[in-house]
């Protein structure tokens, strides 16, 4: 009940913040003022609205925002989101062009589960459906999966990878970006040993912890500084009885928000500072750069508590999958089964999060691989989000994926 108590306690601080932000916003924008203009009160209702707008965009699934795209027939076709494979955890989602031929690239994009939701690939996705058919994993918000549907760790998103790649058959091209890598690296270990027609033509890895110890940075250290017992006291709490997950434990996503935060506070403040500055002067706009960022950072979702421990513990700490020792169901996840799938491994240069190295470590586990399917790439200038979003996806990284694609089609 205690845990329960926490969770709704942030829940209302998180509603309180959106209501004083609602409530200054309509007080200070009210019509009687206008007749005595007031910097002040300007000041007031732009603090407001962003106040209202950001703390609203906690709870809420941003939406994929992709509705068409002009063809090469010079039409524009509607783009329809299929869920074409469901499951308590997460769904497998297609980016259904209407009226398009299908294309011959296929491509299953697996999404993080590590506190923001799959639209955090909205750009990738949105650089990649002009040649591709995409299918991305969409991962759901654990408070809203209800304690009846059982548990969900690193195994359980191991399998349904396995799954959702077996769904899609052996023609698809899968793409991983940072925390799923090494687990999507163990699907494919898994389908080469036990069904090998079901394997994808080739893997792309981009900025994941492989083995976190190739090149630690202060995020994937931090499973050496604090012990399980701390991690669970302090970071796991039980979902309140709002959502329909009641009762779940959870490592919330208002939490690690705040760490994700507190990590560059002065950055976040200034840029809070300067847009309420915007706003007051009439210069910000509904899909400005300030607010088609924090929409979708400021979005998060909970994790089981299951799978946030089990990948601090089993990743992070044991580093099994560094060291070939990762389990899956009793079974021993054996990476030299993987014979035939070609991998390139996309690292950043600048990454502060997955620090070059640390993925690469995936071609030397997987030592039944001829070097010819082995490729890397280490893209400069680029941070961690650089390497799927941004300017260096859009002219360096894509353009060397798709020809790592053609290659093994």
């Amino acid at each position: 009940m205690r845990n329960m108590m926490s969770y709704d306690f942030m829940e209302t601080m998180r509603n309180m913040n959106q209501w004083l932000g609602a409530t200054a916003q309509a007080y200070a924008s009210n019509p009687a003022f206008a007749a005595f203009p007031n910097p002040a009160l300007e000041w007031t209702a732009a603090w407001g609205q962003v106040a209202e707008r950001s703390f609203m965009r906690m709870v809420v699934k941003p939406d994929w925002g992709i509705d068409s795209f002009t063809c090469e027939d010079g039409r524009d076709h509607t783009v329809q989101v299929d869920q074409i494979k469901t499951g308590a955890f997460g769904d497998l989602i297609h980016f259904n062009v209407l009226g398009r031929s299908e294309k011959k690239r296929r491509v299953l994009l697996v999404a993080p589960m590590s506190g923001h939701y799959a639209t955090l690939l909205r750009s990738t996705v949105k650089s990649l459906i002009p040649d591709c058919e995409v299918y991305v994993t969409d991962w759901h918000n654990a408070r809203d999966i209800p304690v009846s549907e059982g548990r969900f760790d690193i195994e359980d998103y191991t399998l349904y990878l396995v799954n959702f790649m077996r769904f899609l058959g052996a023609d698809i091209h899968v793409i991983a970006v940072c925390q799923p890598v090494p687990l999507t690296l163990a699907a494919t270990a898994i389908l080469a040993e036990e069904d090998p027609k079901s394997q994808p033509r080739s893997l792309t890895l981009m900025g994941g912890p492989v083995d976190p110890d190739a090149n630690p940075t202060e995020v994937t250290d931090f499973g050496r500084r604090v012990t399980m017992g701390q991690l669970e006291q302090t970071m796991i709490q039980r979902v309140g009885f709002k959502y329909a997950g009641v009762g779940r434990k959870v490592y919330p996503g208002l939490l690690q928000l705040t760490s994700f935060m507190s990590m560059n506070a002065e950055k976040h403040s200034k840029a809070f500072s300067e847009q309420i500055m915007r706003v007051a002067q009439g210069d910000a706009s509904d899909h400005d750069k300030h607010n088609k960022f924090y929409d979708e950072y400021l979005a998060v979702m909970d994790m089981t508590a299951e799978f946030y421990l089990s990948t601090v513990e089993r990743i992070f700490k044991n580093r099994e999958i560094a060291l070939n020792g990762f389990y899956v169901g009793g079974k021993k996840v054996d990476f030299r089964k993987i014979t035939d799938v070609a991998i390139k491994i996309v690292e950043g240069a600048e990454d502060d999060i997955s620090a070059p190295g640390q993925c690469l470590a995936a071609l030397e586990l997987c030592s039944g691989l001829s070097a010819d399917k082995k490729a890397s790439f280490v893209a400069p200038g680029a941070g961690h989000y650089g390497i799927f979003a941004g300017r260096s996806w859009r002219n360096t990284i894509r353009p060397l994926v798709l020809d790592f694609i053609d290659e093994n089609s």
